[in-house]
C-alpha cells in the first residue's frame, strides 16, 4: 500500500491526459478508488486513534484522580505528623509540669521532714540540757553530804553533835538531807 499525502494529489493532476472531453475516466477512477481505498483506512485508523486517545485520556483521568488522592493523602500523612508532633509536645509538657510538682512536693515534704527533725532534735538537746543540770545538782548534793561524812569521820565528836537534830527527828520528816527524795532528781531546782 502506497502513501498518499495531499502532494501526491497535486502532482497527480497533471499525470492525467487530456482528452477531447477533459480527463481520461479510466486513470480518474482509478485513482479515486486508491484515494478512496486510502481514505477508508484512514478512517478506521483515526477511529482507532479515537479510541486509542479516549482510552488513553480516561487512563490519564484515572492517574491525575491518584495523583490527586496521591496528593491529599500526602497532606493528610503531613497534617498528622504534625498533630502528632503537636501531641507529642503537648504531652511531653504535661509529664514535665507533672514531674516538676511531684519534684516540688518532695522537696518540701523533705523540707518540712528536715524542720520537724530539727525541731526534735532542738527539743532533744534542750531535754539533755535539763537533765545535765538536773543530774549536775545531784551529784553536787551528793559530793556534799560525801564531804560532810569525809568531816564526820575527821572529827567524830564535832559531827555527833550536828549529827544528833537527825536522829531525833521524827518518822515522818522524810529522809536524811543526805538522801535524794523520791521522785525525778532534781525535781527541787
Amino acid at each position: 500500500m502506497i502513501d498518499l499525502t495531499p502532494l501526491d494529489v497535486q502532482k497527480k493532476k497533471g499525470d492525467f491526459r487530456r482528452s477531447v472531453r477533459g480527463y481520461d475516466p479510466g486513470a480518474v477512477d482509478e485513482f479515486l478508488d486508491l484515494v478512496a481505498e486510502r481514505m477508508t483506512e484512514l478512517v478506521r485508523e483515526n477511529g482507532s486513534l479515537t479510541v486509542s486517545m479516549d482510552n488513553l485520556a480516561q487512563g490519564l483521568a484515572g492517574f491525575r484522580e491518584r495523583e490527586r488522592a496521591l496528593n491529599e493523602a500526602l497532606v493528610s500523612a503531613q497534617q498528622l505528623r504534625e498533630d502528632m508532633r503537636s501531641q507529642a509536645n503537648r504531652d511531653a509538657d504535661l509529664v514535665l509540669r507533672e514531674a516538676r510538682a511531684e519534684a516540688e512536693r518532695i522537696v518540701a515534704d523533705a523540707k518540712r521532714q528536715v524542720g520537724a527533725a530539727a525541731e526534735a532534735l532542738r527539743r532533744i538537746q534542750a531535754q539533755r540540757v535539763r537533765f545535765l543540770g538536773m543530774f549536775r545538782k545531784v551529784a553536787e548534793k551528793q559530793i556534799a553530804e560525801i564531804e560532810l561524812e569525809e568531816d564526820r569521820l575527821r572529827d567524830p565528836g564535832r559531827m555527833e553533835t550536828e549529827a544528833m537534830p537527825e536522829r531525833n527527828a521524827s518518822p515522818d520528816s522524810g529522809p536524811p538531807q543526805w538522801m535524794p527524795a523520791a521522785g525525778h532528781p532534781g525535781e527541787d531546782g
